[in-house]
């Protein structure tokens, strides 16, 4: 039975964190320039995101997700603000070599900043809930085991997805010369930049 559980938040958490937006933009774009284990770790710290908000879908949180709904037109707006502020850094950044790597602390950073950028989207919640209750899964029947093992597999789902991309996507960087990784700091900054815009303009809405 909590197999099931886990199978199924596999697939939901696997589901959500797919479709390519900002973030697959900065793991991408870190994958290419920065190496696969900056990229996986920027996919890591989505996940989370996405095991936290999965926890508060699953187990039944209402309180905490009618706050965050209620206040997420001042959550978003900073997210937007820091989705410009790191589309301009990505777009300024100077190539590394193809042998360079971060350091801790620049994982840390690369953790930390796709953390709190899918935080910022308390929407995801509402897909969480909506997705759960649509599987019979919501609150996962006051089981707080077949919670805790639907929530797991909601962030073995999602950190699935950013193994499989960024790894897809680091084979490609040995192959990248110094001009080719300024051009994929420029899209990518610029795409990033573009998102942050579309978050202000969908606040107007």
């Amino acid at each position: 039975m909590l197999s099931g559980f886990y199978v199924q938040g596999l697939i939901v958490g696997f589901s959500i964190a797919a479709p390519v937006g900002p973030i697959g933009v900065l793991c991408i774009q870190r994958s290419l320039t920065k190496g696969r284990i900056s990229g996986l770790v920027s996919g890591v710290g989505a996940a989370t995101a996405d095991a936290v908000y999965g926890s508060i879908a699953g187990f039944g949180i209402t309180f905490v997700s009618v706050f965050l709904v209620n206040q997420q037109v001042w959550i978003r707006l900073v997210g937007g603000v820091f989705l410009v502020y790191l589309g301009l850094r990505i777009w300024r950044s100077a190539p590394r070599s193809p042998g360079a790597s971060a350091g801790n602390r620049g994982l840390a950073r690369d953790y930390a900043s796709t953390f709190a950028l899918t935080l910022s989207n308390p929407l995801t919640i509402i897909s969480f809930a909506a997705i759960f209750a649509g599987l019979g899964l919501a609150g996962a029947g006051g089981n707080y085991v077949a919670a805790i093992a639907l929530v797991t597999g909601v962030f073995s789902g999602s950190a699935l997805w950013w193994v499989v991309l960024s790894t897809g996507v680091g084979f490609f960087r040995a192959r990248l010369r110094s001009g080719g990784m300024r051009w994929v700091n420029r899209v990518s900054g610029t795409i990033v930049v573009v998102f942050g815009l579309v978050a202000f303009v969908s606040l107007l809405l």
